[in-house]
């Protein structure tokens, strides 16, 4: 599998592209968006039909920025390119629940589902955009800026006990 882009020099990797994109993914598997849409755009530059980098670069866009309406383009590009890679209809979900637009998350893992089979990150994904948690203070709205900040506290301090 080449995520490089071909040069004209005996049809070469571009190491720069390939490095810059393992940085990128490690970025955001580390949570550093930022630096991680630093690294995928650089390689989308060196080669914007890599579907592995459309892909990331997708997802680091929507956690770094949020703009999600451009930042699930790649994502759907990524897909359109290499439809059976299941991490590219786990990119778009999170992207899509990010956004908060929950039920194109679960249109997506359904989808990905039914073409690609059974797989166990897609049903963790599943179960994950279909259940929230009831509201840290249930007589205050979902949106209402005190829940989700003790929400994202919750979610902070839930989160390192299960690691």
């Amino acid at each position: 599998m080449s995520f490089g882009r071909q040069t004209g020099t005996a049809g070469g990797v571009e190491p720069d592209a390939v490095a810059d994109f393992a940085r990128g993914v490690e970025f955001l598997k580390n949570g550093y968006p930022q630096k991680a849409l630093e690294c995928l755009k650089r390689a989308v530059e060196c080669d914007p039909r890599n579907s592995y980098y459309l892909s990331f670069f997708g997802l680091s866009m929507a956690r770094a920025e949020r703009k999600w309406a451009k930042a699930a383009e790649p994502c759907e590009q990524a897909i359109q390119i290499k439809r059976n890679e299941i991490q590219f209809h786990l990119n778009l979900a999170d992207v899509y629940v990010a956004a908060g637009r929950r039920e194109d998350a679960l249109d997506t893992i359904d989808r990905a589902l039914k073409s690609l089979g059974e797989d166990k990150r897609l049903r963790i994904a599943r179960n994950r955009a279909e259940n929230r948690r009831t509201p840290v203070l249930a007589f205050l709205g979902r949106e209402n800026s005190l829940n989700r900040e003790l929400g994202r506290l919750r979610h902070r301090i839930l989160g390192s006990r299960t690691k």
